[in-house]
């Protein structure tokens, strides 16, 4: 029995990449580090008279996105994300919730649901000469968690900030440029 040829011999470069999050376009734009989050399969036990036999699960629960981004000096794209995160909180009144699905109607996109609180995002990863390779399509983004900025007076080379942040969603799918399946 022989198995499939391999045709492409190239290898994947973790620098072609290129992120488009429909709600947070800054924060897209000064991406620099993304993820293809890990997948996992539940197990479930079957119980034996002399060892539990582990067989496949039922769920299948998907890690998160993470991504990190430089920081612009007015803050704009860091403030995409905690507005976005104030507005699903509400820390501070109701009035942050509805500002924030008002404003996210003003750009025209809803995510697959219709739910202006989430966005649905996707992570076009390259070729080796830069070219679209694959995709990957998030449903229902919405951040959890952004890193801090800490501030250093004691740094003596130049270094701009980057923060990252976390995503939960609902499902990925990672399809060819058509969109199909892989």
């Amino acid at each position: 029995m022989q198995g499939n040829k391999i045709e492409n011999r190239n290898y994947l470069s973790p620098t072609g990449f290129k992120l488009s999050l429909y709600r947070s376009p800054g924060v897209a734009f000064f991406c620099n580090q993304a993820n293809i989050p890990s997948i996992n399969l539940g197990i479930a036990e079957q119980p034996t008279y002399l060892r539990n036999i582990p067989i496949p699960g039922d769920k299948i629960d998907f890690g998160d996105l993470t991504i990190r981004f430089l920081v612009d000096e007015d803050l704009k794209n860091y403030m995409e994300i905690q507005k976005w995160i104030r507005g699903l909180g509400y820390p501070e009144s109701l009035d942050q919730f509805s500002n924030l699905e008002k404003n996210f109607k003003t750009f025209g996109i809803l995510n697959e649901s219709g739910d202006n609180t989430r966005s649905d995002g996707t992570l076009q990863v390259l070729n080796n000469n830069m070219l679209p390779s694959f995709q990957i399509f998030f449903n229902d983004l919405f951040p959890y968690d952004l890193s801090t900025l800490t501030f250093d007076a004691t740094q003596t080379d130049q270094e701009y900030f980057t923060a990252d942040v976390s995503f939960k969603y609902t499902i990925y799918n990672i399809t060819d440029l058509e969109g199909n399946n892989l």
